[in-house]
């Protein structure tokens, strides 16, 4: 395209360099007024990109047909004017401010994750731990420089349990280095928070929460037996369950915040009452299936796959964020399919049955969204394979058209003439 007369300078049209010979068109005037205008060549943006000057010579120092600004002189002018970075003060301020606003997130997952709580093997534990979920997405927001954030958010939560310690202070650092463990193990694998990809959903589930979440166990469980408070014995069942509720917090959270921050609604009413009987019907199921003398959990396990195929990880992350809830209130409660059992039986069937719904959603919904965009990518791929035939054939394939129409036109004449004799045979046959 070319650039209108009140269009602003751009340093991509580079200046020619002056006609310094004796003769010429231009010796008598101003250097380059009678120099034509450079062949203009179209770059792939679409931009209009001047000729280089010959010999390599360098924009600044040469006159021009058509000013223009180099790219150092637009680097200057940028250093100089309203783009420079933010002051040192600004940017720290803007730090803080992330780093408490994680913290206060934190703080606020971690109190609704204490409201439910069972006692494992003398160990108080939680069996869905939501803020590890929050500190592995905060990470992915904001990158590791929100780190402090997270062990502030843990001190916080635990301060509200018991005062502030060595211990309680080994178990924040815990806390905090699983998620950015996660967070790095995710970077690896080229985990892409959208979770729009098949290989997103099993990073997310092996390396995100099984993977990255031992750390927080380990650490928290080496605390308690540092503190006398469980014995050898029973490492491994408080172990378990510290792993299983971290977990659980990153493959039920990551997803719900994923469709909070870019949401695929309905775009029509039918959609909307659809979505809306769709977590009803989950919430209502799921309490049918808890509290039925029959074991009827795995209704659920059909709506994760509806609430998946129709509206893809909008709908089948909050479905199973309500079945894990439900769920989870049920154990603690000791109701259900959970009563009369121990308390490590009751761990390990929720945490069992948590995660089978997790995954379930999560991996489908994953599938789902990716063959939908291979089917977008290979339509867009065949509208401009379409467009290019049109564009360098356009006479090839324009007879073809009106050849197509032609034989179109006349079969129909044929037809209305075959039916147009009043039923008499022969009739199409007559005149000529």
């Amino acid at each position: 395209m070319t650039r209108g007369p009140d269009a602003p300078r751009r340093w991509w049209h580079l200046a020619r360099p002056r006609d310094r010979g004796p003769a010429g068109p231009g010796a008598g005037g101003p250097p380059g007024a009678h120099e034509p205008a450079p062949p203009e060549e179209a770059a792939p943006s679409g931009v209009t990109v001047r000729s280089a000057p010959p010999g390599g010579a360098p924009p600044e120092g040469t006159g021009s047909w058509r000013a223009g600004l180099s790219l150092e002189q637009l680097r200057r002018t940028g250093a100089g004017g309203g783009g420079r970075p933010a002051e040192p003060p600004v940017r720290a301020l803007r730090l803080v401010t992330l780093i408490l606003a994680v913290g206060l997130a934190y703080y606020g997952a971690g109190r609704l994750g204490l409201l439910r709580q069972v006692v494992v093997e003398g160990a108080v534990v939680t069996p869905l731990w939501l803020p590890s979920g929050v500190a592995l997405a905060a990470l992915f927001a904001f990158g590791p420089r929100i780190a402090p954030g997270i062990t502030l958010g843990m001190l916080a939560v635990t301060s509200t349990i018991s005062p502030v310690s060595t211990f309680s202070v080994v178990m924040a650092v815990g806390n905090t280095l699983a998620p950015l463990l996660s967070w790095y193990l995710l970077r690896l694998a080229g985990f892409r928070p959208s979770l729009e990809r098949l290989r997103d959903g099993l990073a997310l589930v092996f390396l995100g929460a099984l993977g990255g979440m031992t750390v927080s166990a380990a650490v928290g469980t080496g605390t308690l037996l540092a503190t006398g408070e469980i014995p050898w014995t029973h490492v491994w069942p408080v172990w378990a369950a510290w792993w299983a509720g971290d977990a659980l917090g990153v493959l039920v959270v990551v997803p719900v915040l994923v469709v909070l921050i870019r949401p695929r609604l309905p775009r029509d009413v039918l959609g909307w009452v659809e979505l809306t009987g769709l977590f009803a019907v989950t919430a209502a199921f799921t309490l049918v299936a808890i509290y039925s003398p029959l074991d009827l959990l795995f209704l659920v396990f059909p709506l994760l796959v509806w609430a998946a195929l129709r509206f893809e990880l909008t709908g089948s992350a909050p479905a199973a964020l309500i079945v894990s809830v439900l769920a989870v209130t049920a154990a603690a409660r000791q109701e259900g399919p959970f009563a009369g059992r121990t308390m490590g039986e009751v761990m390990l069937n929720l945490q069992a049955f948590n995660v089978s719904v997790a995954l379930t959603g999560l991996l489908l919904s994953s599938l789902v969204t990716e063959r939908r965009h291979v089917r977008e990518r290979i339509e867009d791929a065949c509208r401009e394979l379409a467009e290019v035939v049109d564009t360098l054939a356009p006479s090839a394939s324009r007879p073809r058209t009106r050849e197509a129409e032609g034989s179109r036109e006349a079969g129909t004449r044929r037809e209305e003439g075959g039916r147009g004799g009043g039923g008499r045979p022969g009739a199409g046959w007559g005149a000529g």
